[in-house]
This record gives C-alpha cells, sequence and structure tokens, in this order.
C-alpha cells in the first residue's frame, strides 16, 4: 500500500495471541479488507501480556492491540470501526438502518454476553473457586444462553451469512466465536440452524481458512 504521493505506509502492528477469539476478528477483518500487518505474539499463557513493555501499550493487559503509526488501539470492536473507516472496502456496516442495527446487536450479544463469560481469566478462576467440572457447566451455560438469542436474532434475516448474503461485521464475531467454541470447548452448533448455516458458509471461504487460530505463527504444531 502507498500513500497518494508515492510514500510508504507504515505496516500496521497487531499484537495478539493465537488461540484468542478477539484477536481471531480482527484478523478476519484485516484479511477481509487486504490489509498488510506485522502479527506479534503476546503468550498469554506465558505472562506475556504483564510485560512492562507490553503494559505501556496497553495497559488492562489484553490482546488484541493495534497500532497505526501513533494510534493504539487495545479493544476488538473498536479496532474494527477502525479499519473500516479508514479501509472502507469492502464495508462491514451495511446501508440498511435494519441490517445495521442487527449487526450491531449480534457483535453486542458476543462481545459482552458470551466471550467475556468464557475467557481464560474468567474460567480459571471459576475452576479455582470450583471445580473443572463447575468451569464446564459455566462455560456451556454462556455459550448456549447467547447462542439462543443469536438464533431468535437472525433467524429471519439471515441469508447466506448472518445479516444477508454479504459478510458484515456480524460474521467476523459469529465465525470466531463459534469455531473457538467448536475447538476450545467441544460446544456443538447444530442444535442452532440459522447459526449452523453460517458457520458453513464461513468455512469455504479463503480469509475464513488464513485467519484460523491453528495457522497463526505462534500456534503450536500440529502433534503427529
Amino acid at each position: 500500500m502507498a500513500y497518494s504521493d508515492g510514500l510508504k505506509m507504515e505496516k500496521l502492528k497487531l499484537y495478539s495471541y493465537w488461540r484468542s477469539s478477539c484477536g481471531h476478528r480482527v484478523r478476519l477483518a484485516l484479511t477481509l479488507k487486504g490489509i498488510e500487518y506485522e502479527y506479534i505474539a503476546v503468550n498469554l499463557l506465558k505472562g506475556d501480556q504483564f510485560n512492562p513493555d507490553f503494559q505501556k501499550i496497553n495497559p488492562m493487559g489484553t490482546v488484541p492491540v493495534l497500532v497505526d503509526g501513533d494510534v493504539v488501539i487495545s479493544d476488538s470492536f473498536a479496532i474494527i470501526m477502525y479499519l473500516d473507516e479508514k479501509y472502507p472496502e469492502p464495508p462491514l456496516l451495511p446501508h440498511d438502518l435494519h441490517k445495521r442495527v442487527l449487526n450491531y446487536q449480534a457483535t453486542s450479544i458476543i462481545s459482552s454476553g458470551i466471550q467475556p463469560l468464557q475467557n481464560l481469566a474468567v474460567i480459571r478462576y471459576i475452576e479455582e473457586k470450583t471445580n473443572a467440572e463447575e468451569k464446564i457447566a459455566w462455560v456451556n451455560n454462556a455459550i448456549r444462553k447467547g447462542y439462543t438469542a443469536l438464533e431468535k436474532l437472525l433467524v429471519n434475516c439471515a441469508g447466506k451469512y448472518a445479516t444477508g448474503d454479504e459478510i458484515y461485521l456480524a460474521d467476523l464475531f459469529l465465525a470466531t466465536q463459534i469455531h473457538a467454541a467448536v475447538i476450545k470447548f467441544q460446544i456443538d452448533v447444530e442444535p442452532y440452524p440459522t447459526l449452523a448455516k453460517c458457520y458453513e458458509s464461513y468455512k469455504n471461504l479463503h480469509v475464513f481458512e488464513d485467519a484460523l487460530p491453528a495457522k497463526q505463527l505462534d500456534a503450536p504444531a500440529p502433534s503427529n
């Protein structure tokens, strides 16, 4: 990429962890828009997020973080909205107001009603205070409650994807949430027909394949 005067643009930097669903949704946005970026791994299991250098970038100690020159953004929703304004093609929000609001609602259900309740820090805490069985019950309840709400929200508006036949904001959150639930927690999406149909469509997209957690530089090598 280059500015119109011929000066090269500084490559974006994405601080992330291969297994983070929040990082995954940002990678999808970057890939969908064809934006080149430098991937910088932050190993959450080893505590890299507490490193003083990383804390300077994001005192919350969470991933992902996007650095674009002097601009530092440390929330996946804010990052994606920033990318959509700076790189408007293809757009991540539909022009139709109703569909736009549906995208916001689906995104909110996932980002506030599902993901925070099943992230690494929370489920570790649940297990420490109770046991492994209660941890699994907690995760299952959070995900299934969210899926039920999403199914009801999208059943009458979904096409090939969540809100029609184009990829939009809701799809970035839905695709990564379903994938994480299947891989991390073995929670099947099949009981939710609308969500299952969307997920099958996502799996046929090369941008989805390219952004998969297992394909990231910091992902462990597959066992034989």
